[in-house]
This record gives C-alpha cells, structure tokens and sequence, in this order.
C-alpha cells in the first residue's frame, strides 16, 4: 500500500536520511523537533571540521546586542528566506523532481552564505537540504504549512546559533 503521506518521487540517493522527512505527522511539534535535530546535529559537526580544515578562515560575525541579534537572525532572517526559497524550490521541483530540487536548493543556499563567509556554506547546506525536504514534505498540506514548518526549523537552527554567539560574549 502506497503511503499518501510521503514526499512523491523520493530518490534512491536521499533514503539514507531518516524516514520521517518524507512523510507528514499530525503532531507538528515532533516533526519539528526531529526536524531540527537533524539539521542542527550533522552541522555542528561540520562546523567543527570546517574549523580543524580551515582554522584561519574568520566565521560569519553577528555584531549588535541580545535583542538585534534574536529579531534578525532568530525571526526575520529566517522568514525572508524561507520567503526566498519556496518559489525556486518549487520551481526546480516542478522542472526536474523533488530529489535535485532540495540538493540544488541546498547548494545555492550553501554558495550564497559562502559569500558572506567563505566557509560558511560549507556548514550551511545542510540545514538548507533538510528545510527543503521538510517544505516540499509539507506543501502537498498547504503552501503556509510547509512555509512555517520550515520557518520553525530555520528560527530553532538560527536560535542555536545565537545562543552560543551570547554565551561566548
């Protein structure tokens, strides 16, 4: 029996990652949660290597006290560009499938960050391949639903971040 909750088309290449991305959950704070650990865990990871590859190389600063710091890059960082990205998303998932679309979006992502910071997509990609999974998981339930959806895991990867950011200070 076919699961009408999944994400069509999941490529071979993708089913390592965990099961749950592709399909939708009544209960919207779980799937988030796992969501977002699977996107926060693997780029803590990846940070911690760019930073052994490439120690010299300064990572993004984020200057500005608790609050400046918390609206920008908790919320409305977040919401611009998940406002950004469900349109090419869409687009590319319409032309060539949801498989290159979320890889493409990720590495766009991941170059756009680089320009920032040179290393920075390198960390970066990989929250984007998941919130793209998570957003076309999602649309077949409503475009504001998988919008939000992402919103969340994009604020809750980006309130990490700043948290540590306020720690060290």
């Amino acid at each position: 029996m076919k699961d009408e909750t999944a994400l069509p088309g999941r490529p071979a290449y993708l089913a390592w990652l965990p099961h749950f991305l592709f399909q939708t959950d009544p209960f919207l704070p779980g799937y988030i949660g796992k969501a977002w650990l699977t996107a926060l865990l693997p780029s803590i990871a990846l940070s911690a290597l760019v930073r052994q590859v490439a120690p010299e190389v300064a990572p993004p600063s984020f200057p500005g006290d608790a609050g400046v710091l918390i609206l920008f890059v908790v919320f409305l960082g977040p919401a611009i560009e998940t406002l950004m990205l469900a349109l090419p998303l869409l687009a590319l998932n319409r032309l060539f499938g949801p498989g290159p679309a979320v890889i493409v979006s990720a590495l766009v992502w991941g170059l756009a960050h680089s320009l920032v910071a040179p290393t920075w997509g390198l960390v970066i990609w990989w929250p984007f391949l998941i919130m793209s999974i998570t957003f076309l998981t999602w649309r077949r339930d409503g475009l504001a639903l998988a919008m939000g959806i992402a919103f969340a895991i994009h604020a809750l990867q980006n309130g990490f971040a700043v948290l540590l950011i306020l720690l060290a200070r």
